[in-house]
């Protein structure tokens, strides 16, 4: 079987479903991963033949039920950065990324910092931070144990330390008694769709990713954010910053929250897309 061939079946199976464009990305990542054959090469040499096309053809089986490509190949790019992946942690977002830079355009590089994650999933924003401010002291917590072994291969793999912590940043006591020091940064991209918000996902986001870190109730979309405040009020060092990922719908909200925990300097920033996408507070 050559390239030529297992690529017409992509597309054969999957146009309906992703459209042309995508499927074609999908054969080339998938190429590139199990042959390291680039877009190029197989555009040169379409005819070759491809010895062992079977792991091609598993991963089209998965891409037909609507698997997450990052989930087939077990990793994904994150600010430059190789990051695994597995069911257990979210897919890392562009939305994310453009908190990180969002962080490091505000801190020097060379600053000795104390910096907390709250909810660090895969790892991809404590490591990212850690790659780009290597003076800084990074830790990062997570209720999930499967995501931070997940985590600390991550930071394993992109040669730099964090210190990870199993952990639930509702639970105040445990919080208190797990970290006694006070930080200059705490950035989160905790859980912050509503459950009425589910049915505008797409299936393979609610299918496949976890919901763990995905959703809140309806009734207390804010949740994790107040719970988050609150210990960064006796987290953070005087003039410390606070950094969240939040729900597009949600922004004046979060203003209103972190106004009422006594952080000032509010700032609500959108994404790319135009939308309410992450917002920074200092305290004292």
């Amino acid at each position: 079987m050559t390239f030529k061939i297992l690529q017409k079946e992509f597309h054969e199976t999957l146009d309906a479903i992703y459209g042309v464009e995508e499927v074609d990305n999908f054969f080339f990542m998938l190429t590139e991963f199990y042959h390291h054959k680039s877009r190029l090469q197989i555009a040169l040499n379409p005819n070759e033949v491809v010895e062992n096309p079977l792991k091609l053809q598993k991963a089209l089986v998965k891409l037909q039920a609507e698997k997450p490509i990052q989930y087939i190949i077990g990793e994904t790019e994150f600010y430059g950065l190789s990051i695994k992946v597995s069911p257990d942690v979210l897919i890392p977002r562009p939305e994310t990324e453009e908190l990180v830079e969002w962080i490091l355009n505000h801190e020097n590089a060379d600053a000795p910092l104390q910096l907390l994650d709250v909810g660090t999933g895969s790892g991809c924003i404590a490591i990212a931070l850690a790659k780009h401010l290597p003076n800084a002291q990074v830790f990062a917590l997570d209720i999930s144990r499967a995501a931070l072994k997940v985590a600390k291969e991550n930071a394993d793999n992109s040669g730099v330390k964090v210190n990870f912590i199993d952990a639930d940043v509702l639970n105040s006591e445990t919080m208190k008694g797990l970290l006694s020091q006070k930080f200059d940064i705490i950035v989160s991209n905790p859980p912050y769709v509503r459950k009425k918000e589910m049915s505008s996902m797409a299936s393979n986001v609610l299918d496949n990713e976890p919901h763990l870190a995905l959703f809140v109730e309806d009734d207390n979309p804010l949740l994790f954010y107040e719970a988050i405040c609150s210990f960064s009020r006796e987290h953070l060092k005087s003039e410390g910053r606070l950094f969240f990922e939040i729900n597009e719908f949600l922004g004046t909200q979060m203003i209103r929250l972190l106004a009422s925990y006594d952080f000032h300097d509010i700032q609500l920033k959108q994404d790319i897309f135009k939308k309410d996408r992450m917002i920074k507070a200092i305290y004292n």
